[in-house]
């Protein structure tokens, strides 16, 4: 039987924050499957794609290697992509304003989008434990992954009861007032800076809350847009035809149907996967 063909999704922008290669929660194999479904003119990684606090050397599975590889095929085929640092990959801000080809890394983006300015940037830099405790940010960033990983044990154990999945740090995040506040206060402070700024949208990730919404002081309104993770919402900011919407990959049957039609996953080892990664460096 003849399979049907799937073409990819056309996109103008597309953001994408808070993958954490290298981490044990990261969804690479989900984020692989929803890259290769689109086709966007910018793409933008607003910080914290490489996890360098949780990287380890035994720990860094194929389809981790893989999403590197996808985006450096992109690089190598003119897409635009801006990568944006953020904390876990802080190292990187060592060498902003580095460009090759049609890639960049800068530490924020401004995007004039038919007249509306977007402030795009990781958002680390409102958090209080980044400024003066790092060390303490560090130590919640791994129990942060421990509960993650945790997590997918019960989970495992769930869907083999046929019961529904539950996320742990998302009834966190809900039922704790003080993570309730820390996430008003975040997302309040970017939207009083860029509405001092005279910007329509501002832009983050971090705190792994994916939302579109308007926000309004004494001074004016801004839409606060953040683009979520790929640790447990699996998701990203989308601009296609003068519009933002919040992309999910649970909700999305083109990323399957285009995965299934077109074999994506195949099976590669880490040196044939590493072997092709090197070649696409290799930019034309």
């Amino acid at each position: 039987m003849k399979q049907l063909s799937v073409k990819k999704r056309e996109v103008d922008i597309v953001i994408i924050s808070d993958v954490h290669l290298g981490a044990f929660g990261c969804h690479a194999k989900e984020l692989l499957e929803y890259l290769r479904s689109i086709n966007p003119k910018m793409l933008i990684l607003n910080g914290d794609i490489v996890d360098i606090w949780q990287f380890r050397k035994a720990y860094f599975p194929k389809s981790h290697l893989m999403v590197i590889r996808h985006l450096t095929g992109l690089i190598a085929k003119n897409t635009k992509v801006v990568y944006i640092t953020g904390n876990h990959d802080e190292l990187m801000r060592k060498f902003v304003k580095f460009n090759l080809g049609s890639f960049k890394l800068v530490n924020k983006l401004l995007l004039d989008l038919h007249g509306k300015k977007s402030w795009i940037f990781h958002g680390d830099v409102f958090d209080i434990t980044m400024q003066y405790s790092k060390w303490l940010a560090k130590l919640g960033s791994f129990g942060y992954d421990l509960l993650i990983l945790i997590n997918s044990f019960v989970n495992l154990l769930l869907n083999g009861l046929g019961r529904e999945k539950i996320s742990f740090s998302k009834r966190v995040k809900h039922s704790v007032k003080r993570a309730v506040s820390y996430i008003n206060k975040f997302e309040e402070t970017a939207a009083a800076i860029a509405i001092s700024k005279g910007y329509s949208n501002v832009i983050c990730g971090h705190i792994h809350q994916p939302v579109m919404r308007k926000i309004s002081n004494s001074h004016g309104e801004v839409m606060y847009m953040n683009s979520g993770d790929w640790v447990e919402n699996l998701s990203s900011l989308e601009y296609h035809e003068g519009e933002w919407k919040i992309y999910s990959y649970t909700d999305d049957p083109h990323v399957r149907n285009y995965s299934e039609a077109n074999k994506l996953l195949k099976s590669y080892s880490h040196k044939e996967t590493f072997e092709n990664l090197l070649k696409e460096f290799q930019l034309r």
